[in-house]
């Protein structure tokens, strides 16, 4: 039961961040993605969620055996790791300079909460 729901948790997370990825990429090009919110609220509604679920999926079910627990896990930082890597990349360093934005402080935390999920879902993979 506890493994249903924990892949139930990171199948959630998974949507949550191709959903954050699609409005992204689609604000790239107008400016607004099809969400009516603006970054802050898209980061603290999708993002954040995205976070904290697989990190409760895999202690939901940590003593039980699943290797497509373990994968999902994998997949979902990878996919966080991915939108690190691309706040980086489209982030224009003028305008960073000019809003005073810091894009390090703001992909750095995604790198390594990244990194820490996908040492879970190998954690989780190694048992099963």
């Amino acid at each position: 039961m506890a493994t249903k729901v924990s892949i139930i948790l990171t199948a959630i997370s998974i949507g949550l961040l191709v959903i954050y990825g699609a409005d992204v990429g689609a604000a790239q090009g107008s400016g607004e993605g099809f969400l009516p919110v603006d970054h802050k609220i898209r980061g603290f509604g999708l993002g954040l969620p995205s976070i904290i679920l697989p990190i409760v999926a895999f202690f939901i079910s940590r003593k039980e055996v699943s290797k497509t627990l373990g994968i999902m896990l994998i997949i979902s930082a990878a996919l966080i790791m991915i939108g690190g890597i691309t706040v980086l990349a489209i982030t224009d360093p003028s305008e960073a300079e000019k809003t005073g934005r810091n894009v390090i402080t703001e992909a750095a935390p995604l790198l390594g909460v990244g990194a820490f999920i996908i040492a879970l879902g190998v954690i989780k993979l190694r048992k099963s």
